[in-house]
């Protein structure tokens, strides 16, 4: 029982300590960076004597008293030598499948449609026109392609013809695969879906294209290759270990 009771003690005094610190470095910060943002959180890490320093999805790292800061930097576990700042961001980055508006996405069921991705995209986008011909080849894939024109005033035209067309996902393809233009619309057109995309984007910070969500909510940005797609599908549908 005794026992039992130091160890409670333990963990609140190092509790205490944690918060502590943790306002000795919000303190400090706001004192001698006062344009820096307000902290979201401010936590330990695995180095001993570093903490996390998160602003949204963007991380520093600083000392216990705020007193030097470190921007840009990766932390490096040397004996597994995994990124834990790029595990850490991941994270932070991550979208739940299920929170995404898939009702607003083109869908393309290739094969038996087992595995699942999503693709934010813009039609204007280079490396969107690169990936999507990867895509194609995927097997056993369903898609979800969500309209996210970022690049400009045409992009918005473009993704809203492709929205309005009878067959939006083929206007996609015919477009990005074999530069078919999709006609202006004329007259009125129901594109709400386009918006409520970007609308979406801007919440979850989606700042360029393309943009792949995995079953599993990891995100990658960018364009990648099929191999590493494959990879992947496969990894994102494997049970997570607790």
């Amino acid at each position: 029982m005794k026992k039992t009771l130091t160890l409670f003690a333990m963990a609140a005094l190092l509790a205490a300590s944690a918060l502590a610190n943790e306002a000795v470095i919000r303190k400090n910060l706001a004192q001698r960076l006062p344009q820096f943002p307000v902290p979201d959180e401010v936590s330990k890490t695995a180095m001993p004597g570093i903490w996390e320093v998160r602003v949204g999805a963007d991380l520093w790292y600083t000392d216990p008293e705020g007193a030097y800061m470190i921007e840009g930097g990766h932390m490096i576990d040397t004996a597994s030598r995994a990124n834990l700042t790029q595990q850490r961001m991941d994270k932070l980055s991550a979208i739940r499948f299920e929170d995404l508006p898939l009702k607003d996405a083109m869908v393309f069921k290739q094969g038996n449609g087992t595995r699942r991705l999503a693709v934010f995209a813009d039609p204007n986008c280079g490396y969107c026109k690169r990936l999507e011909r990867d895509l194609v080849a995927l097997k056993d894939v369903t898609i979800y392609t969500f309209l996210y024109p970022v690049l400009g005033a045409d992009s918005d035209v473009k993704s809203r013809a492709i929205a309005c067309n009878k067959d939006a996902a083929t206007a996609w393809r015919d477009w990005m695969l074999s530069g078919v233009t999709v006609p202006r619309v004329m007259g009125s057109c129901d594109a709400k879906a386009v918006e409520r995309n970007v609308a979406f984007g801007r919440k979850y910070r989606i700042n360029g294209t393309p943009a792949i969500v995995f079953e599993d909510g990891q995100r990658v940005p960018g364009a990648m290759s099929l191999s590493d797609m494959e990879k992947r599908l496969t990894e994102a549908r494997q049970p997570k270990k607790s």
